[in-house]
């Protein structure tokens, strides 16, 4: 996997975009259909070329996630840019822990390959599919003593279907974290880089808003 600043903020954006939808359905708020479905797609894309193929190879599919990558590093004044933020922050330590268990590991790693049939059938945003991936969540990354507490409006988490979009969606969210780790992307840069970060999600954001589709140096 390449390990520039560029893949690094690529998977970097799919760990916010998970965030950012985990903290709408948490709150009632519609979600964009192309970035759950960009979301949930990531977790089937197991030997991807590039980075960006993990997201269909297409900039438009992280708009959100760009977006939102670039607004939560450079200011954090909102409520929801916080809860945001925590979860992205707690989707990376989370993946960090995994990485030493490969029990775990191969557990979500054999549970995704028999979930393929459910989303070749049914697609990438089904409850059907959404619930599955959220009972692989709950059986392997709830183990942990680290619990990333959803904050949000108690009636629409309490639902079944919101509650299992949600841990789909954080289980999406460690997926990007992996791939992010294997672009070479450390905890140190979001704080010591984090300028860097902010100007490349920028310019990805304007590229995706203007349809090109890959590399800024395309």
């Amino acid at each position: 996997m390449s390990r520039t600043l560029y893949d690094q903020t690529l998977a970097l954006a799919g760990v916010f975009q998970a965030a950012r939808l985990v903290q709408q359905t948490a709150h009632g708020i519609p979600v964009d259909p192309r970035a759950l479905e960009t979301s949930i797609r990531s977790l089937f894309v197991t030997v991807p070329d590039t980075t960006l193929d993990v997201y269909g190879g297409d900039l438009a599919n992280l708009h959100t996630g760009l977006e939102t990558l670039a607004s939560v590093m450079s200011e954090q004044s909102r409520q929801q840019d916080i809860d945001i933020l925590r979860y992205a922050l707690n989707l990376v330590h989370l993946e960090s822990k995994l990485r030493s268990r490969s029990d775990l590991l191969d557990v979500i790693g054999n549970r995704i390959e028999q979930a393929r049939h459910t989303a070749s059938h049914f697609g990438h945003s089904h409850p059907n599919l959404l619930a599955n991936l959220a009972s692989i969540y709950t059986d392997t990354i709830s183990t942990f003593r680290l619990r990333i507490q959803v904050t949000g409006n108690p009636d629409i988490l309490q639902r079944d279907e919101n509650a299992e979009k949600i841990r789909a969606l954080l289980l999406a969210g460690i997926r990007s974290a992996v791939l992010w780790r294997q672009c070479g992307g450390r905890r140190w840069q979001l704080v010591l880089a984090r300028r860097k970060v902010i100007h490349t999600a920028r310019e990805l954001a304007r590229r995706a808003r203007h349809g090109h589709p890959g590399h800024p140096h395309d």
